[in-house]
């Protein structure tokens, strides 16, 4: 029966999850608005059935450890060194507002600063998950406002890990046996610091030897088991060596891998565990809201959030204003941050643990989450409709010449120069065709950028500057990863490769107004090739009919003309498309 209680919970949360994630995506929001609606649905204070909260919560451990995995895989340090000057300072002074502001809301309705500082800090991390689903779909992951908020997240993420550290120290039963708080702090940095050298030293070494290992193996069952194994085993292995959150171990362990040639394959092929497992976290989190909570503290999650999508945005937007960007950048960013999501949780989560956080701030974060989530997306909507309102009055003129001008100091005082676009072009595979074709693209201004997975190859083109991604392109994280959102060619270069049409699906689902250009082997290839959604096909069979029919025409005297027509027909009618018009339009 117990293996049953399993199943069913299993099961149950990620049927709810994914109907009510369906249907929360359908209406515009956030699928996590689904997922913790579906908890709500399958807990304990909804009729029908009810999943075991224990066990999901068992299975959320592992969705939190391969989720702090995934941050340290994605912590790019170039690019927060980028908006250092901006990502820091309003990190930390957006926190310290919506911390001092749950604090004083805290002690007005009778709680104790402990708990105000626990909530406070819950408050303030915005979802990442949410974040980036907003850029994206805005089409801003790209931009300044993507850079800095982005670079914001990673701030958070940061502070986040480091408050999991602290937290235990300052309200554990710990705190007061270890001769001070000066002295557990110390402890707990030696810790800290002795599991960052092993894990950087050591785990530098042997996690990437390892990694390469498998990766010779081709064996993609193998490199998701190895990357899952590194992920657990480094997180289990700082609790139990070190003491430290298991959280903090992942995010480490995720750090040292992105620094290898393994990365991008990790987060590709490795991390949709992560979200499976993220789903039951989610699932577990909704499990435990009451819905009645809301009637029972209407002044409690109207002040939460008052300070989410009031304080912490004005936060956000006096200093990104005050730095000297642009008023719609600062809207943007300012916007883009007020919710909060799984990060929240997680420090809730240790905020409970410890005795600090009662029911009843848990329960406001839930509700909180939910209504903030869901309004996030339709609210980033307006930021266009208000700077069309503003951007004729004087003071808006003002900050954007302000703006302009610190640009321009930033860059050594010159004229500010608009970036030269090239257009970016994903080679598939880097055989004979695919090493001329990024030769020709290259001498032509069209940016190539390779996805391959001859970790051998990778590295060559790595040293001769060639953009290259080591990764399996029919999964959607390599394809972003090469940039294919913002690409304008997507071609694979090899016929008859396993999963061309699912790359084809996959990449046109991403940009539906990329150019996606195919090879077969053989004619009848094409007609499933076209369905997928390639633009243009090119079969070897057809090639060659069509080099030996312009041979035999030009060899009968056929004019420049003629064999012009001729090629132009017999293409369009293999490649099913206009080649010569592409052709023209290309060059």
């Amino acid at each position: 029966m117990h293996d049953l209680g399993l199943i069913m919970t299993i099961t149950g949360g990620f049927t709810a999850a994914l109907l009510f994630g369906y249907l929360t995506q359908r209406l515009g929001m956030s699928p996590i608005v689904g997922y913790l609606l579906a908890g709500i649905a399958v807990g304990s204070h909804t009729p029908g059935f009810v999943a075991d909260r224990h066990m999901a919560e068992q299975f959320a451990e592992i969705g939190v450890i391969l989720l702090m995995f995934g941050v340290g895989l994605q912590f790019h340090a170039k690019e927060l060194l980028e908006v250092r000057r901006v990502a820091i300072p309003g990190a930390i002074f957006q926190s310290a507002v919506a911390t001092v502001l749950c604090c004083l809301v805290a002690r007005l309705l009778g709680w104790s600063w402990s708990a105000g500082i626990v909530f406070g800090f819950a408050v303030s991390v915005a979802s990442t998950v949410v974040l980036l689903r907003v850029l994206v779909d805005n089409n801003e992951l790209h931009t300044p406002t993507g850079h800095i908020a982005v670079g914001w997240l990673v701030v958070e993420d940061i502070f986040t890990v480091f408050m999991m550290v602290v937290l235990p120290v300052l309200f554990g039963a710990g705190a007061a046996a270890s001769g001070g708080l000066a002295a557990a702090v110390g402890l707990s940095t030696l810790k800290i610091a002795a599991l960052v050298l092993l894990t950087f030293l050591a785990g530098g070494r042997l996690i990437p030897w390892l990694l390469e290992r498998v990766a010779v193996t081709r064996s993609r069952e193998l490199f998701t088991l190895t990357v899952l194994v590194l992920a657990l085993g480094i997180a289990v292995g700082s609790a139990v060596l070190f003491g430290v959150s298991m959280a903090l171990g992942a995010f480490l362990a995720g750090m040292v891998v992105r620094q290898s040639d393994f990365s991008f394959r990790a987060a590709s092929e490795a991390l949709p565990m992560r979200d499976a497992f993220a789903v039951l976290f989610f699932v577990s989190v909704g499990m435990l809201f009451d819905p009645a909570h809301l009637l029972r503290e209407p002044v409690l999650v109207g002040a939460t959030l008052a300070i989410i999508l009031l304080g912490k945005p004005l936060a956000a937007l006096i200093i990104v204003l005050v730095l000297g960007y642009s008023p719609r950048v600062a809207l943007s960013v300012a916007v883009a941050l007020a919710q909060i999501g799984e990060f929240s949780f997680i420090l809730a989560t240790v905020g409970s643990q410890l005795g600090v956080l009662g029911e009843v701030g848990s329960q406001t974060l839930v509700a909180a989450s939910i209504i903030s989530i869901s309004l996030n997306p339709l609210l980033y909507k307006l930021i266009g409709p208000v700077e069309n309102r503003f951007k004729h009055f004087r003071f808006w003129q003002l900050l954007e010449q302000r703006a302009r001008r610190t640009v321009a100091t930033a860059q050594g005082g010159g004229e500010v120069l608009p970036p030269v676009s090239r257009d970016r072009a994903i080679v598939i595979g880097y055989g004979p065709t695919g090493r001329m074709l990024v030769r020709l693209l290259g001498e032509n201004g069209i940016e190539p950028v390779v996805v391959e997975l001859n970790l051998a190859t990778v590295r060559r083109l790595k040293k001769e500057g060639v953009g290259v991604i080591y990764g399996d392109a029919t999964l959607q994280d390599t394809l972003n990863n090469a940039g294919v959102e913002s690409a304008a060619f997507l071609i694979l270069t090899s016929a008859g490769m396993q999963g061309s049409e699912e790359v084809i699906r996959v990449a046109r689902g991403m940009n539906p107004g990329l150019r996606i250009i195919a090879r077969s082997t053989y004619l009848r290839d094409m007609s499933a090739l076209r369905r997928a959604g390639a633009d243009t096909i090119f079969s070897g069979e057809g090639e060659i009919a069509l080099n030996m029919t312009e041979h035999i025409m030009r060899t009968l005297g056929a004019t420049d003309e003629q064999l012009d027509r001729e090629r132009e027909r017999i293409r369009t009618e293999l490649s099913g498309g206009n080649v010569m018009e592409e052709g023209r339009q290309a060059a």
